[in-house]
């Protein structure tokens, strides 16, 4: 008997945890259009050069087995549930499959706003990490020694569009390695770090205790936090911005934008029942209600029963895909589908370059010095593969983490 063809669309954290729970149980196949599996939680600190490539992007064939696994790098052009098809960009044939999972993420949200998509840095892969350190090491180098303090500030004034946990994170750590730089480079005055954020508070999705700890490494980093306000146009050197009916035009060496996601045209194409936000419809089993065989996970399904929480976050696409992996086999098997409440199983925010503030399953928080050591320790533990957190998790607590100078370009590596 043929092994019943497993399609996993997407290597995120979604789709490659389900991959490694199946992997060997069936006749397993997975597309990414990346050759790397990326643990987003960590780029904050592969920009600081806190940890290296390797530690956070370890290439699929080094996590997969290839006889348990086929591994396809290609995008996907289209899919059609009703005759179990997929087709790609660049293979000829077209994927069959038995049991598909989507997992393909969202796009970066630019919000229709006027030049955001063309002269924004994103910040969601390894390549936009290192166009954003490189921005700000150019921008360094072009400020001379004897520059006044004012004009230094203004030279070193670096925007980030949202303030929830990834515009703390990013902005913190930009905020701590370009005051280093000054200091290092015997530069006048200081650097500025400013975050806009629509809502009225920063991380409006997390709770109070925590939110206590990333304002305070906010005000600690010197990052300006600028709520009820909205972006209403980026060029190629300035942002204008939106407060209280007034609109502000400020001169900027770069901006990043962390505005949050949105749907691919994949799936908005798909002809399945969708939310008004244009999220896939999934029943609690992670299940499309119109197909037994397909389930979705992470950024593009509406959240089954969850704490409020994990919306959007890597620990919610890690639960999800070892109940989707579960029902998948329970579904071949013709055994009963199983549901979850997925509960909050602590998170932890890197907020500079010596902070950290940790969420416990409890609810309760910490921060400082040993809540970025606690970082560490409990993502070494959620990396894919024992053997990769093994090596991983050596070289972290025996080699080091420490922080990467923002050096001149020639001495960069």
């Amino acid at each position: 008997m043929a092994k019943p063809r497993i399609l996993i669309l997407g290597g995120g954290f979604g789709g490659l945890f389900t991959t490694l729970d199946l992997a060997g149980s069936a006749d397993v196949t997975l597309v990414n259009d990346d050759e790397h599996f990326l643990f987003t939680p960590m780029l904050y600190e592969y920009l600081s050069g806190e940890v290296e490539a390797w530690h956070i992007a370890p290439r699929f064939n080094e996590l997969l087995n290839e006889n348990d696994v086929r591994l396809i790098r290609d995008e996907v052009a289209s899919i059609d549930l009703d005759a179990k098809q997929v087709t790609l960009k660049s293979h000829k044939d077209p994927l069959d499959f038995d049991v598909l999972v989507l997992s393909v993420g969202g796009v970066t949200n630019h919000a229709g706003v006027e030049g955001a998509e063309q002269y924004t840095i994103p910040f969601r892969k390894i390549a936009h990490a290192d166009a954003l350190r490189r921005r700000m090491v150019e921008a360094l180098d072009r400020i001379p020694p004897d520059m006044p303090p004012q004009d230094v500030r203004r030279e070193l004034t670096f925007v980030v569009v949202g303030a929830g946990a990834s515009g703390c994170e990013l902005s913190t750590k930009m905020a701590d390695l370009l005051l280093d730089a000054v200091k290092r480079r015997a530069l006048q005055g200081e650097p500025r770090v400013l975050v806009f954020e629509m809502s009225d508070r920063v991380v409006p999705g997390m709770g109070e205790q925590i939110r206590e700890f990333v304002e305070a490494a906010l005000r600690e980093a010197h990052v300006e936090v600028n709520t009820l306000t909205r972006v209403v146009k980026v060029t190629g050197d300035t942002v204008t911005y939106e407060h209280g009916g007034n609109l502000e035009e400020l001169k900027t060496a770069g901006v990043v934008w962390l505005g949050g996601v949105k749907m691919r045209p994949l799936v908005e194409q798909l002809n399945v029942e969708k939310t008004s936000r244009g999220l896939i419809k999934i029943r609690p089993t992670l299940q499309l209600a119109q197909h037994d065989n397909v389930f979705a996970l992470g950024d593009i399904a509406c959240c089954p029963p969850a704490d409020a929480t994990l919306p959007g976050t890597a620990q919610l696409a890690l639960q999800e895909a070892n109940l989707a992996a579960d029902n998948i086999k329970a579904l071949l098997s013709g055994n009963e589908l199983k549901t979850k409440h997925f509960e909050e199983l602590g998170e932890a925010l890197s907020l500079g370059t010596e902070r950290a503030a940790v969420l416990l399953a409890g609810g309760k928080a910490f921060g400082g010095a040993m809540a970025r050591q606690a970082r560490f320790a409990l993502y070494t533990a959620r990396l894919p593969t024992w053997h990769h957190r093994l090596r991983v998790g050596a070289s972290w607590f025996l080699g080091g983490k420490e922080p990467r100078p923002l050096l001149p370009l020639g001495m960069e590596r």
